[in-house]
């Protein structure tokens, strides 16, 4: 039972590590775009026009999401 917990518990580190890396690309592409360019880079400005603020703090939260897991994976293995 207890492993199972520790296997599932890997899994939502892992899924949280993932949406944490694609939403800090996405926010630096996206930042960066509309700062050095003239708009968004990334798949997101294809859906909805955010402004560079959202961005940034897109990737601040992707950002500590991946720290987050990336931590609890370190704790995890200890």
């Amino acid at each position: 039972m207890k492993n199972d917990a520790m296997k599932n518990d890997a899994i939502k580190n892992e899924v949280i590590a993932i949406v944490g890396w694609v939403a800090l690309v996405q926010g630096g592409l996206g930042a960066g775009g509309q700062i050095f360019g003239d708009k968004a880079w990334g798949l997101l400005q294809k859906w909805w026009d955010i402004p560079t603020v959202g961005y940034v703090v897109l990737a601040l939260a992707g950002a500590a999401l991946a720290l987050w897991s990336e931590t609890a994976k370190r704790r995890a293995k200890a």
